[in-house]
């Protein structure tokens, strides 16, 4: 029952850290496309907040694809895990499925 429980939990937690992920990728390419207008401003203040926000810019790229392949493996692991349990205790897993199936075909059918 735990390890279905927290299957569940890693299942939800990737998916929410990958909708972040793909937030965070569209706010740095939203940000990337700001610097590259003030271009033509490289003198004085706004030339110093430019690098530094390129150089932030390129800081979070490195953390954020190191963050994905970590997320990537947690992934493999949890798959892998749950197709351990689903080989260990078959019959554990067609009644889940059946049940959930049920439920889902109720919801569906007072609609």
């Amino acid at each position: 029952m735990t390890a279905k429980k927290s299957d569940i939990a890693t299942e939800a937690t990737t998916v929410s850290s990958d909708q972040l992920i793909g937030e965070f990728k569209a706010l740095m390419a939203d940000a990337e496309a700001l610097i590259q207008a003030t271009e033509g401003h490289a003198d004085g203040a706004i030339g110093s907040i430019r690098s530094k926000a390129l150089e932030t810019i390129a800081g979070a790229k490195e953390s954020l694809s190191g963050i994905e392949s970590q997320l990537a493996d947690k992934a493999k692991a949890a798959a892998a895990s749950a197709d351990d349990f689903v080989h260990r205790n078959p019959w554990e897993a067609v009644g889940v499925a059946a049940g959930l199936g049920l439920l889902i075909g109720l919801f569906i059918r007072r609609r």
